[in-house]
This record gives structure tokens, sequence and C-alpha cells, in this order.
């Protein structure tokens, strides 16, 4: 993809996401775009930061370290996106803004022990599992309570809200029934935490369904850098 169908796409996007905004009589300066960069070149990414994206987000770790050193000079947002494992920790504390992907006490204990100190705390959000899927990592919704409050006693993270990845989907209204399980789910954990703020939900296919149902960020991959190879 050359440079120009990349900010052709960013501003696609982005209308997409003012359009939706406006029929749901929502701020479009509520709803974040969270460009998803796995497997795309640095090169993109520093294309994108210049058409106005800041937020970034990646699933394989080694990847993402290499281009945050070949991006250091830009004012970046770096969010993980993928699961994690045990021995990644120390490193996504170290070097990331955002977790969208805590399903366990043991990962967000881990990331509040390894953050710096001279670091904010570490946003996250909690991943939920909403169709039972054996193939899809998070917590069940009906244990998300408990891992919250276990969460919240950590001092170097700060829970910002749920993020879900429904099973795919062309149905509209599924979509929407979808997407407003794990928006109910955030107004009963509110109850328990009232600072909750973060809806992580929606990607390029439903991300319409998504922002009518309260999503604050949306992760578009395909829809701006095209479609990945393989």
């Amino acid at each position: 993809m050359n440079q120009q169908q990349l900010i052709d796409n960013i501003a696609k996007v982005s209308s997409r996401v003012r359009l939706a905004a406006q029929k749901s009589q929502r701020k479009e300066c509520d709803i974040r775009v969270l460009a998803v960069s796995k497997t795309r070149p640095a090169e993109a990414i520093r294309v994108a930061a210049q058409a106005g994206l800041n937020e970034f987000g990646e699933n394989y770790l080694q990847e993402a370290l290499d281009k945050m050193a070949d991006l250091k000079d830009l004012n970046l947002v770096w969010h993980f996106i993928g699961p994690i494992q045990s021995n990644k920790t120390r490193a996504i504390a170290e070097h990331f803004q955002w977790v969208h992907s805590v399903d366990r006490l043991k990962i967000a204990r881990r990331l509040s022990e390894q953050r710096p100190d001279n670091l904010d705390p570490l946003n996250i959000c909690l991943q939920i599992n909403l169709s039972s899927e054996a193939s899809k990592s998070g917590v069940a919704p009906q244990q998300a309570a408990e891992l919250l409050r276990g969460a919240a006693e950590l001092q170097r993270i700060r829970v910002r809200g749920l993020m879900a990845i429904p099973a795919p989907t062309d149905d509209e209204a599924q979509q929407r029934r979808n997407f407003a399980r794990l928006r109910e789910l955030l107004e009963t954990l509110k109850q328990q935490m009232p600072a909750l703020d973060t809806l992580s939900m929606g990607m390029s296919a439903d991300l319409e369904s998504a922002i009518a149902e309260g999503a604050t960020i949306v992760r578009i991959g395909t829809d701006l850098f095209g479609a990945r190879d393989g």
C-alpha cells in the first residue's frame, strides 16, 4: 500500500466514526481510533502518525519493541492487544501505555509489580470472552467482577474498562446484541468501580455497531492498512 492510499483510508475511517457518532448522538471526540499496526512496517506507522493517528495496537512483543525503537522520535501511545504470556509481562509493563488483554489476576499482578515507578500507572482493560469460545482468550462475564476486585487493589496499574472480540457476524442486529452485553457488563461493574470509562470493542467490519453501543476505542487494522498477507 502506498502512502496516499493509507492517508485516504484514514480519512474514510474517520468519516465512518464521525457519522456513526452523529447517528448515535455521541461526541466524536469520545471515540478513539486505535490503529492495529501488527505486522505493519514502522514506515507505515510513521505515515499514519503524520496523518493524525497517534495510538497504535500491537500483538507481537518483539516486533512492537523494534518499531518503538525506530519511531522513538514520535510521541505515540502504544497499546498491547494480544494474548499475554507470563515471560512477556516485564517488557510490556516497561514499554506500553495500555494493555487490552488482561484476563487473569496473575498477569495483572505481574504487570503491576513490573511497571517502572517513573512511569504513570499502566492502563488496562479486562478481556471478556462474550461467546465462551474455547479458542478465544478472555475471562467469562460472570467472573469479571472477581477479576476486577483483585486488579483494582494493585498499585501500578489502572483498570480502565473492558475489551472483547465477539464472534464475527454480518448480522448488524447480532453485532449490536454482542456489544450491548459488554456495555451492560461495564455498567454493572461501575457499581463496584465508578471510574471505569473504557469500552474497547469494534473493528473494521462492525465499528458502527460498536459505536452505537458505546465503544470508546475501536480497533481498526484492515480498513486502514489493507488486508494482511497470509
